[in-house]
Formats: structure tokens, sequence, C-alpha cells
């Protein structure tokens, strides 16, 4: 039951996020999914102890895997659902506690929150990128296969004729 309010939840701000960011109207209900799905990868992750780091690591790559899908399924651009998709991995609530801290003068707090929120801005950025190359990475082999398959063909069909 909590993963489908967690699931729920997130697909509404994510989707909200999608309006405020002007979306095309189609792509918001989509956005929503993309949001949706990372965030259940993330909360799963640190359901089963995975540390906040790795699970937004994880969550940001799967963001970017279905972004990617959705990108060329609606031929628009990938930047449409990665932005509104990344909105619950955001950690701004430990950036909001890392300047709290710094205002009441505990730096060693500041420091600390500081660097969580730091690590796990970077994980996100990782794992979108990361998503991006394999992706790139899976179709330039793909279309390489494919144009080996033509040539191999091609090559079969004239030793044929011969």
């Amino acid at each position: 039951m909590e993963f489908i309010l967690q699931a729920v939840f997130s697909f509404i701000f994510t989707a909200c996020f999608g309006v405020i960011f002007n979306a095309p109207t189609k792509a918001i209900p989509y956005c929503g999914v993309v949001g949706a799905i990372g965030w259940i990868i993330y909360y799963t992750a640190i359901q089963i102890g995975v540390t906040e780091v790795q699970a937004s690591f994880l969550g940001a790559f799967v963001i970017g895997i279905v972004a990617q899908v959705f990108a060329r399924r609606f031929k628009m651009p990938m930047i449409i659902f990665n932005v509104s998709g990344i909105i619950p991995l955001v950690p701004g609530g430990i950036a909001y506690n890392t300047m709290r801290n710094i205002v009441e003068l505990d730096y060693s707090m500041g420091i600390q929150n500081g660097m969580r929120a730091f690590m796990i801005s970077g994980a996100i950025a990782m794992g979108l990128v990361f998503a991006e190359v394999i992706v790139q990475l899976v179709l330039q082999m793909l279309r390489s296969g494919k144009t080996s398959m033509q040539t191999f063909a091609r090559a079969k069909r004239r030793q044929k004729i011969k």
C-alpha cells in the first residue's frame, strides 16, 4: 500500500512540475510516469539499505533511460521528461538545512549537510549522463549490427548471382 501511495503522489507532483515547466500538454502524464518510476526506484533502494547517494544515482539512471524512450516514442526533446522526472530526487530539504545550519553558526553540521547535497546532486547528474551514454552506445551497436547484417546479405546475394 505504501508503494502505491508513493507512486501516486510522486506521479502527481512530477506532473505538476511538468505543468510549471511548460511541458507540452500531451507529455505531462508521461512526465509524471517518469518521475514516479524514478522515485519508486529510489524509494525501493533506500528501503533495502542502499545509501541515499547510490539510490539517487539509480533513480536518475532509470529516469534517464525512461526519458530517452519517451523522447524517441513521442518525438520530443528528452529534457522535457528529464527535468520534471528528477524533481522528486533533488535534495532541496538538505540544501535548505545546509543554509539554516550556516546561518545558525553550526558550521560542522552545515558542511556535513552541504556535502550530502553536493554528493546527491552529483549522483543525479552522473545517473543522467550514464543513461545517455549507455543508450547511445546501444543504439550505435544496433545500427552497426544492422549495417553489418545488410552488408553480409548483399555479399551473399552477389555470391549467388555469380
